[in-house]
């Protein structure tokens, strides 16, 4: 999954998308070096953001998916009902809610009607207070009950079992311990019998693990990791050298 942030804010490439021909062609080259989905998002969610208007998040989101014309695979990365409606009838096929269906009542409606793919999110708190002192009993198993929770109401709401993923939430009020715990044991996750997406790209874990800025190489050890150890979906800003890192994994394994 290639990640197109069309936000001034975004943690890793606020700014670099935001006109929205650059997204375009960004998403285009992505699917052009191997990515199976783009996922695009108008709202930062990294820690301390504040977020943005509904409005403020069509006007982002819309010129791009208008661009594409429902010609790739779209994710759309999105806790709002009327942003989620527009990018579906724009030919998104997944929406990827980081409030796991706790932002908007009418979220599960709109996925349920349009027979979308759904993405459920562990989150910790809300993006500005996240990251303040994250605590868990026990991280995978705290995590899964979560996501086990949300996957019970999303088939409550209409939306069948076999269109949802589930994703540990990497960064979303968790510490580098916790990250790393989670992606060491994410058969824990896979026990709930649904895809597992794993975001670890150029997070800030893995500048505190490496002391490096450059974090490419940290970024496809942490994808790689995540699927041997049985992820489906690895979310990534650089697609190319991270799809060139797990086909020799995947030839490995």
């Amino acid at each position: 999954m290639g990640v197109v942030n069309v936000t001034p804010d975004s943690f890793s490439d606020g700014g670099v998308y935001l006109d929205h021909d650059v997204a375009a062609r960004a998403a285009r080259r992505m699917v052009e070096e191997g990515a199976a989905i783009v996922d695009i998002g108008g709202e930062s969610t990294r820690p301390g953001s504040e977020g943005a208007s509904e409005e403020e998040e069509l006007r982002r989101v819309v010129p791009v998916l208008d661009r594409l014309d429902g010609e790739l695979p779209i994710s759309i990365d999105t806790s709002k009902a009327v942003v989620a409606d527009a990018a579906l009838a724009r030919g998104a096929i997944l929406v990827n809610d980081v409030t796991a269906l706790r932002g908007d009542p009418e979220l599960a409606g709109v996925v349920a009607g349009a027979g979308a793919y759904l993405c459920l999110m562990h989150m910790q708190g809300e993006p500005r207070t996240m990251q303040e002192e994250p605590r868990y009993d026990d991280v995978a198993a705290d995590v899964a009950s979560f996501l086990d929770e949300r996957l019970a109401f999303a088939v409550s709401q209409g939306i069948p079992e076999e269109r949802i993923c589930v994703d540990p939430g990497i960064g979303f009020g968790k510490t580098v311990a916790h990250n790393l715990e989670l992606v060491r044991r994410l058969d824990v996750l896979l026990a709930l019998g649904r895809p597992v997406l794993v975001g670890f790209s150029r997070k800030s874990s893995l500048r505190r693990l490496t002391g490096s800025d450059d974090l490419l190489g940290a970024s496809i050890a942490a994808a790689v990791a995540a699927f041997e150890r049985g992820a489906t979906i690895l979310r990534v800003h650089d697609v190319k050298p991270h799809v060139d890192a797990l086909t020799v994994a995947a030839a490995v394994a």
